[in-house]
C-alpha cells in the first residue's frame, strides 16, 4: 500500500502556484492550535504508513481539493487521499468553518457511494476523469503511489475493512501457487506426525 514516496512532486505550474485558491490550499495548517498529536501522525498511525508517505498523502490531498473547486466536474479521490479527507472531516470544527468556508469558500461535501453497477461504473469513469484533470491542471501524471490506475483504484472496492491490530493478525492473500506449496508442506507435516 504504502509505496515509495522519496521525492516530493514537481512544484505546480505558474499558473496554479499564482493562483490565490492553491495559495490558500497550500498554506492550510491541519494541526488545530495547541494539537499536541499532529494530523500527520494520525494519518500515519491509523493507516501503517510511514510518516514520510503520511506527508505525501496530504499534499496530493491538496491538489484533489484544488481539482474539486477548479475541474468543472465531480472528482474521485484515490483510497490514499480518501483516508486523508475522511480523517480531516472528524476534524468537522474546522474542515467546515477553517478550510470550506476560510480556504474554499464554499461548501466540499464527502457524498457516499450508492452502490451498484451503474454507480460502479460512474465511478470508475469520474476517477478517470479526475486522473487527467490532475495531468493537465499540474502538468505531469498524478503519483502512481498515491493514485494508481482506475482499474487497479477499484480492484478491491467493497473488500476493505478496519481491523484493530491488537485483536487479529493480518497476512497477505497469497497467490495460488504458493498455497498450494504451503498446503502439500502441511500435509506433509500431519502425515510424518501420523505416523511416529
Amino acid at each position: 500500500m504504502a509505496g515509495n514516496m522519496n521525492t516530493a512532486p514537481p512544484e505546480p505550474p505558474e499558473t496554479v502556484a499564482a493562483d490565490p485558491l492553491w495559495q490558500a490550499i497550500a498554506g492550510y495548517e491541519f494541526d488545530p492550535p495547541g494539537a499536541e498529536r499532529r494530523f500527520r501522525d494520525r494519518l500515519a498511525r491509523e493507516n501503517g504508513w510511514p510518516p514520510a508517505y503520511a506527508d505525501a498523502a496530504i499534499g496530493e490531498y491538496r491538489r484533489f481539493c484544488y481539482l474539486a473547486m477548479t475541474s468543472g466536474h465531480m472528482v474521485v479521490p484515490s483510497d490514499e487521499i480518501d483516508q486523508v479527507w475522511h480523517l480531516h472531516l472528524l476534524y468537522s470544527e474546522r474542515y467546515w468553518d477553517t478550510f470550506c468556508a476560510g480556504v474554499l469558500g464554499r461548501p466540499f461535501h464527502h457524498a457516499p457511494a450508492l452502490g451498484g453497477a451503474t454507480e460502479a461504473d460512474l465511478h470508475r469513469r469520474m476517477y478517470a476523469g479526475t486522473l487527467a484533470s490532475y495531468e493537465a491542471a499540474f502538468g505531469h501524471p498524478p503519483p502512481a503511489a498515491l493514485w494508481p490506475p482506475t482499474a487497479d483504484r477499484f480492484r478491491h472496492a467493497g473488500a476493505q475493512r478496519r481491523v484493530n491490530m491488537e485483536d487479529y493478525v493480518v497476512l497477505p492473500r497469497l497467490d495460488k501457487p504458493k498455497r498450494i506449496g504451503i498446503a502439500i508442506c502441511v500435509i506433509g507435516l500431519i502425515v510424518a506426525i501420523w505416523t511416529l
